[in-house]
């Protein structure tokens, strides 16, 4: 093999002198072949050793056939199906190379996004004790979590639960806040919003009426895919080291207030992979949205009931009390993030502060004075018993009319 010098030479002569191949080889006193050769070869001239093989080689054979019928069986394992005592580093590298052969990978790819396109939402379960209230142990409620593909803006609030009710206000409070609707919503298999069955997504009744009234898509993950919607995986462990840690919360309310303010500011810091900061895209994201829809969507707990002589409702699992007015009448009621209310023939005959406490009767002192003046009411207005002299028939009257009169 000649080396790189005579290569660029034999080049040189060639192209720039025109030295004709005969001439080059006499010149360099080398052969016509090897002048043939170096101006055939486009890049120069690089020493390889020959292969001689690995000890590896001669169970080649056991390894494929085990691998083709269990891909994912560690190396270790390998090595004691197929009596392996050598090196076991050697053993590893080979199956390296072989087990992308019967098992393919699965590259994440960079996806870029255009403006108004998409948002990725998620539900994230802090790391922390929120207390609910009424003397139940501190938990740690759902925050709902979007984040804008194109402007990177983040949104977030704590939610009562994640049932469909309330998944969904927490839905519409996010975007009525941000003033626009992506195109699309990207979520995983969240009960509320749908599942996967035989193969295909198929979303749930309040997920199709939601989007429906949006005008919008929601695109459910397939099963195992975490990577399909990584810009809010990023954004729960953003939250969880940058919002979390030194923090202490007495309500949920304050949880909501302490993560608005933090949100603020972290939308104004420099996102290093767009490069900027998302309020900066955020009016060109806006732009590309859809608009809010004239109408409101249907969101929260809804229901029509005739109410019981116990003049109660039940919300998710606490009951709030209604004016005992409205008792055999037909209510509407309607529960948000906030509150609860009832109304009956166009009147409002209850209001109460949503309670994230399970379990829990949140009684209105004015209906329960209510209830007692009309209890006490309907005992007065009782008709008393009439007393009535009853005559008391004689014994003998009976066996005259049974015809048992005289029988011994």
């Amino acid at each position: 093999m000649i080396k790189v010098e005579d290569w660029a030479e034999i080049r040189r002569l060639h192209r720039a002198e025109q030295m004709p191949i005969k001439a080059i080889a006499r010149r360099m006193g080398i052969s016509k072949n090897t002048v043939k050769r170096a101006l055939a070869a486009e890049t120069p001239p690089k020493y390889q050793r020959p292969g001689k093989g690995s000890i590896v080689d001669a169970v080649e054979p056991q390894i494929r056939a085990l691998l083709a019928e269990f891909p994912d069986m560690p190396a270790t394992v390998i090595a004691e199906r197929i009596g392996w005592a050598r090196s076991l580093t050697v053993l590893k590298d080979r199956v390296r190379v072989l087990r992308p052969v019967f098992k393919p990978v699965d590259p994440a790819s960079r996806t870029s996004y255009q403006a108004g396109e998409l948002a990725q939402c998620d539900l994230w379960f802090p790391a922390v004790k929120v207390p609910l209230g009424a003397g139940q142990p501190a938990t740690s409620p759902p925050v709902l979590v979007m984040v804008s593909g194109y402007s990177r803006w983040l949104m977030a609030r704590m939610l009562p639960s994640r049932t469909a009710g309330d998944l969904f206000a927490g839905h519409w409070a996010l975007l009525s806040a941000l003033g626009g609707v992506p195109k699309t919503l990207v979520w995983d298999n969240e009960s509320a919003i749908g599942q996967w069955k035989g193969g295909r997504p198929q979303l749930t009744r309040d997920a199709s009426a939601f989007r429906g009234t949006l005008g919008v898509r929601i695109l459910q993950c397939k099963p195992g895919d975490p990577e399909a919607k990584g810009l809010v995986e990023r954004a729960n462990g953003y939250l969880e080291t940058s919002f979390l840690p030194g923090r202490s919360f007495t309500s949920p309310h304050d949880f909501n207030a302490q993560l608005g303010g933090w949100l603020t500011g972290a939308n104004r810091r420099h996102h290093r992979r767009i490069g900027c900061r998302p309020i900066d895209r955020l009016p060109v994201d806006l732009a590309a949205m859809l608009a809010l829809p004239p109408v409101a969507p249907i969101v929260g707990w809804r229901s029509a009931t005739r109410l019981g002589r116990d003049h109660y409702v039940r919300i998710a699992s606490c009951d709030y009390s209604v004016h005992p007015s409205a008792i055999g009448r037909l209510v509407e009621v309607v529960a948000d993030l906030d509150q609860v209310t009832v109304s009956c023939g166009g009147q409002q005959v209850a209001r109460h502060e949503r309670c994230w406490a399970p379990h829990q009767t949140i009684t209105d002192p004015a209906h329960q004075h209510a209830a007692a003046a009309m209890r006490a009411g309907r005992a007065a207005a009782s008709p008393r018993p009439v007393e009535t002299t009853v005559q008391v028939r004689a014994l003998g009257d009976y066996d005259v009319l049974c015809g048992v009169e005289g029988v011994a």
